[in-house]
């Protein structure tokens, strides 16, 4: 690192814990923007899953979205599957 270069803020590098429940929907109660500017992965039942719309660690479950089904308002159908939820930073 050259002396001109201004060291990184770690304050601004540090990510937020992972919330207990997480939704991608922005008109969710459990979406939360400075978690999600991070890219978040999730691991369900040991698998890496990619389609992952909420998650709930405690109550054990996750909401994907199943195919390219949309109700009537364009959002997309959710499917709810329990087992063991693992979040984490990508």
């Amino acid at each position: 690192m050259s002396d001109d270069m201004p060291a990184p803020d770690s304050a601004a590098t540090e990510k937020p814990a992972l919330p207990d429940r997480l939704s991608i929907d922005p008109n969710s109660d459990f979406y939360r923007d400075d978690v999600l500017q991070f890219a978040v992965g999730v691991r369900f039942r040991g698998v890496e899953k990619t389609n992952v719309y909420e998650y709930c660690i405690s109550e054990q479950w996750v909401r994907v979205e199943a195919g390219a089904a949309r109700d009537r308002r364009g959002n997309p159908l959710t499917i709810k599957l329990t087992g063991d939820v693992e979040p984490y930073y990508k």
